[in-house]
């Protein structure tokens, strides 16, 4: 619902106009209402091109619109975003937002890039905490559970870890992550009613509508569903993806193309990307990154204002002529991790 001033909402914080133009939605079980798009703190680091004092202003004017939900991980930029967001948040009211941040995926090389033991979640969260400046986050998410040996050490040591952490009053929600939708279907059901939201990305885009076939499943578990990445990662925009993308060379060239066409007719492809996934009704939120304030404003445009007839047109033409048949690169970052390691 729009027009109505959320529980965040802070006199003399936010602007008041801005809030009341966001939707803000129900978040599964939890009992919390989120801003229909939230703060993706994974561009906040060097992964994307960053400068800080860009970063933080980028972070004010996205939280004074009424965006109460960031999303981090110790892994974007190794602690660099979590830091940034500490000096960010330090001079915002703490009720003003909800946060997230993640465990178990660490570092750039690939022997020490994931741990999903009891004694590193722990270590990680203490020092998330630090970097955020915080007592507590709202919610704490397994990342990339898809590169776990198995799935018994996600059930086993993390997540009670992650359960005594919430009892310890550290984090107040359990959630999880991957980019294969059916390894969170598994998780999920082998751990009943543990995990309070879901966050998938780059799973309903212009490329790929994987996320279709399972949201019947995490709205009968009551989860929050946090669907992220509407640029495919940089994929849909005019800008292309960064050098580490993991879609094959093919899928790169046919987002190209549609690129290209974007940027003859003086369209910006990232706006009409994002604006085709926040269609979606049935999730909470649409996670997206913004380390600037021109992204904020064109994701906020996106969302407030829709698109206007030349827009609307080119998003037909790429529908009809370039992005005809869904693609994803499920698979790709997990071979290349696994035969890494086999390498050592």
């Amino acid at each position: 619902m729009s027009g109505i001033l959320p529980a965040t909402y802070v006199k003399g914080f936010h602007d008041e106009e801005q809030v009341k133009r966001m939707e803000y939605r129900k978040f599964g079980k939890t009992g919390l209402e989120v801003s229909k798009i939230s703060f993706g703190g994974g561009a906040l680091c060097a992964n994307y091109g960053f400068d800080l004092d860009e970063g933080i202003k980028t972070v004010h004017d996205a939280l004074k619109a009424g965006i109460n939900y960031i999303d981090t991980a110790p892994w974007y930029g190794q602690g660099r975003s979590e830091e940034v967001l500490g000096k960010a948040l330090k001079d915002v009211p703490r009720e003003a937002y909800y946060i997230a941040t993640k465990v178990a995926r660490y570092e750039l090389d690939y022997e020490h890039m994931f741990d999903f033991s009891a004694k590193k979640t722990r270590e990680s969260v203490e020092k998330s905490l630090k970097l955020l400046g915080l007592d507590y986050v709202d919610v704490i998410q397994i990342h990339d559970i898809e590169f776990a040996p198995n799935l018994d050490i996600v059930l086993n040591e993390t997540l009670p870890t992650l359960e005594q952490l919430v009892k310890e009053g550290k984090a107040k929600y359990i959630g999880l992550s991957a980019y294969p939708i059916s390894v969170l279907k598994e998780c999920i059901s082998r751990a009943a009613g543990r995990f309070d939201t879901v966050l998938t990305y780059a799973r309903y885009t212009l490329i790929d509508n994987t996320l279709l076939e399972y949201l019947d499943f995490f709205k009968s578990q009551n989860m929050g569903i946090v669907c992220a990445a509407a640029h495919a990662m940089g994929l849909l925009t005019n800008a292309g993806p960064p050098a580490w993308h993991p879609a094959s060379d093919k899928q790169k060239e046919l987002a190209h193309q549609a690129s290209v066409v974007c940027k003859d007719r003086d369209v910006e492809l990232g706006k009409l990307a994002m604006y085709y996934t926040i269609q979606l009704k049935e999730v909470s939120t649409f996670l997206t990154g913004m380390q600037t304030r021109q992204l904020l404003a064109s994701n906020l445009a996106a969302v407030h204002d829709g698109l206007n007839a030349k827009e609307q047109e080119v998003l037909q033409h790429l529908r009809e002529n370039v992005l005809t048949k869904p693609f994803n690169w499920e698979g790709n970052e997990l071979e290349r991790y696994w035969s890494a390691l086999k390498s050592k």
